[in-house]
């Protein structure tokens, strides 16, 4: 039978053991399952050693009697023990942050005193045992070498902190983010939801770089997006092109500081080559904000007509030279129709419409691009013709509340129509909510038909002055008598801005 001194002492450390697993199941809500799972296992050996002390299953003269005993005290050892070890490392000393192999480690050396005092006190030769096991050590060490360098390299980085859970690393052309670090192998996840594993020995004989973690701090991820412009712009003109775009514009998961630059990285024979360094804040996401930073580059690039050269090997079965006269004349044809969709431009004779859509400058934008800025001087109009942009009233200095969304836009539109015909400033922000392709038309391009015709300026005012006091009536419920009276005072208004901006 299970002696009752040995049932005693198994109670009074599962006493213990019971204290502190409530503790940490208080303390620590994310173990309750755990140290609940722990618990049951204890109190399943103590109900086997409180069966033994009543029934003697196996008669007391053969010496198997006492393995149902030993094996009963080994799950109490085993539950004691880590309930402790997790009280230790994940309550007392959670704030110093200790690795979990140190846990797991101290449970396997528990485990090996314990078996050494249980093998003691039922009068084992322990010297004998481990002089006898010595040579079998040392063989299955050498056969299982590979294995031990794994067991080593992960207890090596988990005590001296290497690599850490949500690390981002790079090994071998692999790059993942550190989900789990065991004895014998690390696991990292990728972006394309595929976790791979990678053996500690080759973490530890390798070259690892460490991402976005500078000692203990964590930091932005310098990225590099590479691109190539043709020799017909300078160096200077094109890093001012696109340095400007990148400051206008908010991207998801870019650091405002340090800010993004574009710098000169070196010439090739068709293209000088450039690369933007942004940094990232979110290491997860760097495919994707890969991408949105080289759409606002390409529509940068594309705003101020400068080309990224490619090398094209087709063969054309007809000339280069019809092909682009074929795609200037839809062109044309197609911007003469935007114009003639416009209000604004309904004065305009048929003449005058082809003569103004020669002088509409392409101007793309990308998703989040700022097109216009409130407050910033301008001498050109905006044409709507595919996408969707947003406008918006930026807060007063000082005034509570962010950006105010006045209205949506949606092709075909216009505006910035005050900034061409009177140069005032611009008075809403308005950016891109899509992929959107707008025509610009500046003073330049405009002042020769309204030259050649100044009555032009009386319609126009008009137009414009009808736009502006609708909008003031949706805003303030005007009559629409006051409506009239409005659009009367402001279109003359308008009309002497426009002569004297024009000088007619």
């Amino acid at each position: 039978m299970v002696e009752a001194i040995t049932l005693q002492e198994a109670l009074g450390f599962s006493a213990g053991a019971l204290l502190f697993g409530l503790i940490s199941m208080r303390v620590r809500k994310d173990l309750r399952r755990s140290v609940l799972f722990t618990l049951l296992v204890i109190v399943l050996g103590l109900g086997g050693l409180a069966f033994g002390t009543r029934y003697q299953v196996i008669p007391t003269h053969l010496a198997i009697s006492v393995v149902p005993r030993e094996i009963c005290l080994l799950i109490v050892a085993l539950g004691n023990i880590r309930i402790y070890i997790t009280f230790l490392v994940n309550v007392l000393l959670a704030r110093r942050a200790v690795p979990r192999i140190v846990g797991e480690v101290s449970i396997a050396i528990s485990l090996v005193v314990y078996a050494l005092f249980r093998m003691d006190a039922l009068g084992v030769n322990v010297t004998g045992i481990f002089a006898t096991t010595a040579l079998v050590s040392g063989a299955i060490a050498f056969s299982l070498q590979a294995t031990l360098n794994n067991l080593w390299g992960g207890i090596s980085l988990q005590l001296d902190n290497t690599c850490r859970i949500g690390d981002w690393i790079e090994i071998e052309g692999v790059t993942g983010e550190v989900v789990s670090i065991r004895w014998r192998y690390t696991a990292l996840a990728t972006v394309n939801n595929v976790t791979i594993i990678i053996p500690n020995s080759q973490l530890m004989n390798n070259r690892v770089t460490l991402l976005g973690r500078r000692g203990d701090q964590r930091i932005p991820w310098r990225r590099p997006i590479e691109f190539g412009v043709g020799y017909e712009w300078t160096p200077g003109q094109v890093i001012a092109v696109v340095g400007a775009a990148l400051e206008r514009v908010d991207v998801p998961f870019v650091a405002k500081d340090p800010r993004a630059h574009c710098i000169c990285t070196g010439f090739e024979s068709s293209s000088i080559k450039y690369t933007v360094y942004y940094w990232l804040t979110d290491l997860g996401e760097y495919l994707m904000t890969d991408s949105r930073v080289r759409v606002h580059v390409y529509a940068a690039l594309g705003r101020a007509g400068m080309e990224i050269p490619v090398s094209r090997s087709e063969i054309f079965l007809h000339s280069a030279r019809n092909l682009q006269a074929s795609r200037s004349a839809r062109e044309q044809q197609s911007r003469v129709e935007l114009l003639n969709s416009l209000e604004l431009f309904a004065p305009l004779t048929d003449d005058e419409c082809q003569a103004l859509a020669l002088q509409l400058i392409p101007t793309p934008f990308g998703v989040g691009d700022v097109v216009t800025k409130q407050g910033e001087p301008s001498d050109s109009l905006y044409i709507l013709a595919r996408g969707q942009v947003g406008i918006f009233r930026d807060a007063e200095k000082g005034a509570s509340g962010g950006r105010q969304r006045l209205t949506t836009l949606a092709p075909p539109q216009y505006f910035g129509e005050m900034g061409l015909l009177t140069g005032q400033a611009r008075t809403a922000t308005i950016t891109a909510e899509s992929e959107v392709l707008c025509y610009r038309l500046d003073k330049r391009g405009f002042e020769a038909i309204i030259h050649a015709r100044p009555e032009l300026a009386d319609a126009m005012s008009r137009t414009v002055a009808e736009r502006q006091a609708a909008n003031d009536a949706t805003l303030a419920s005007l009559s629409a008598e006051a409506r009239a009276r409005a659009t009367g005072s402001r279109a003359s208004d308008i009309m002497r801005r426009i002569r004297d901006f024009f000088g007619l």
